[in-house]
């Protein structure tokens, strides 16, 4: 019998990214001598990340609108048709059964193209609020796969399916995380642990909030663990270097399972795969979204647990103003922080990954 062949496409930021390994992974479970292919943007993060989780990836050249004047808008439509044209050649020579999109600026070329060559379509649409590519390549998609209720708004009804996004399978099975935590980062144990992180690629607003308020943080009583992103560790280092082991900075924290299981409270940016995992590990949470995301989907995020009473949103122009005292506030609330915690955990959807892969399976046997 002839490997299944998939390909998988998308990426340009860690919460594409990890949910797409994380199905490539549960495919290769089942199927060991699986053939998948990853397509994802040239210059992009994926072209890093997929590699070092063992996967071939092909690149496109091709890139979004951007959104102040720019002459390389100009040369977009170019780039597309170039990126469309190579997105069939490598589905022509990889021949995969189903394709699998992600999100990111790749997925769009290569699910067009897949799906003008009758070659079966999922998406896995991790937000709240759909993006217009997807919206556009749903169209032909045969499942839709989604993490948030009420996507009719932007998808066929008929073709969604509410399955949670993937989760990092080293977070989903963290055991005695606490403990090898404490151990791996240098911090206290009974000392409240405050985790702050802004994604892959850092976030400048909390980063500056954080080092403005370290004595406020550090007076209140906390131990923090600082994820800060590429470009902004050499300042916090020298921010936080007056409060010896209370402030642990990072450009990368690579085991996020043990920084959860350490945290007490964490600040996070609202992507898809940070909001999920928050869930997953049941963590509070206060949510400063990055406003320029794409549709500000991640205030959409945000939005839709602080409503249900599991985060605390703060928009990203008021974090210097209300971060530090929201953190504070929650530090001496534990029986908020607990009643948080409770929501959150009722909002994960562990088995997401495997529900995915389930439907990618249905798409191969019905080819």
């Amino acid at each position: 019998m002839q490997p299944k062949r998939f390909i998988i496409s998308g990426g340009g930021t860690g919460g594409h990214i990890f949910p797409a390994i994380a199905i490539a992974n549960e495919i290769k479970r089942r199927e060991p001598e699986a053939d998948i292919l990853f397509v994802g943007a040239l210059g992009k993060m994926e072209m890093e990340k997929v590699p070092a989780a063992g996967y071939r990836i092909v690149g496109l050249k091709i890139a979004g609108i951007r959104r102040s004047l720019s002459l390389s808008n100009l040369l977009l439509p170019f780039r597309l048709f170039g990126a469309l044209l190579k997105a069939r050649n490598i589905i022509k020579t990889h021949k995969p059964q189903v394709v699998i999109g992600v999100g990111g600026y790749a997925s769009s070329a290569v699910l067009y193209a897949a799906s003008q060559m009758g070659i079966p379509t999922l998406i896995q649409e991790q937000n709240s609020h759909a993006g217009i590519t997807n919206k556009i390549l749903a169209k032909r998609a045969l499942k839709i796969c989604v993490a948030y209720e009420g996507m009719e708004k932007y998808f066929p009804a008929q073709r969604i399916l509410l399955t949670g996004n993937p989760v990092r399978s080293e977070i989903a099975g963290t055991v005695d995380g606490k403990r090898r935590g404490l151990s791996t980062f240098g911090l206290k144990d009974q000392c409240f642990t405050l985790l702050v992180v802004g994604g892959s690629l850092g976030a400048r607003s909390i980063n500056k909030a954080i080092g403005e308020s370290l004595s406020q943080l550090v007076d209140g009583g906390m131990q923090i663990l600082w994820q800060t992103g590429k470009g902004n560790a050499d300042e916090a280092r020298t921010q936080a270097e007056p409060y010896g082991d209370s402030v642990k900075v990072y450009e990368f924290i690579q085991h996020m399972d043990q920084a959860y299981a350490v945290a007490d409270l964490v600040v996070s940016r609202a992507g898809a795969l940070a909001v999920s995992e928050l869930c997953l590990v049941h963590k509070p949470a206060i949510l400063v979204p990055f406003p320029f995301a794409a549709e500000d989907h991640q205030t959409s995020n945000a939005r839709a647990l602080n409503d249900k009473g599991a985060a605390v949103l703060i928009p990203d122009s008021e974090a210097s103003l209300k971060l530090s005292a929201a953190v504070l506030e929650l530090r001496n609330d534990e029986q908020r922080r607990n009643s948080m915690a409770l929501v959150m955990a009722g909002l994960a959807k562990p088995d997401a990954t495997k529900h995915i892969v389930d439907e990618i399976f249905k798409l191969v046997d019905a080819a």
